[in-house]
């Protein structure tokens, strides 16, 4: 698959969330979607991103967006995440490693020397109609809600 860039269709996701319902993208045609992909639930960085979309979330939803997180973790771990950190939106997940796949963030990593297969944190805004206005590949974990309002501004 050819790599995704703003203006393509965003790739349908079908999976389930952390509550083991189907959730699918084109569920929320007609709503803009911030679809962020984050490494590993309850780790630091990937909290503190979690934790700013949740402070922000009720005007997000004003502003016409939902917000749908996607990790390789279980539903269970997803769960836990959710309940500790009081996360308002859902949680999908991928644990055959589809969607990582289908959206390009599953990448080579390299840590310390050591090469190994992950989640490059990335964010994309979908519009209305399923096409990709925005990908963000530097993600501000603290202000991860405010680089995408700067984004819109632009």
């Amino acid at each position: 698959m050819s790599a995704l860039e703003i203006g393509s269709k965003a790739p349908e996701i079908i999976t389930k969330n952390q509550n083991g319902e189907n959730i699918k993208l084109s569920d929320f045609q007609g709503k803009k979607v911030i679809l962020y992909f984050y490494p590993k639930d309850n780790t630091p960085g990937c909290t503190t991103e979690a934790c700013n979309f949740r402070d922000n979330y009720q005007s997000l939803l004003q502003e016409g967006f939902e917000v749908l997180g996607v990790s390789i973790d279980s539903e269970q771990s997803h769960q836990k995440f959710i309940a500790k950190h009081e996360l308002p939106f859902n949680l999908l997940v991928d644990e055959d490693q589809k969607i990582v796949n289908d959206y390009g963030v599953w990448v080579e990593k390299n840590m310390y020397g050591r090469k190994y297969m992950g989640t490059a944190r990335t964010t994309f805004v979908i519009d209305e109609n399923g096409i990709i206005l925005h990908i963000i590949k530097k993600v501000d974990n603290k202000n991860a809600t405010q680089q995408i309002r700067d984004l819109l501004t632009k």
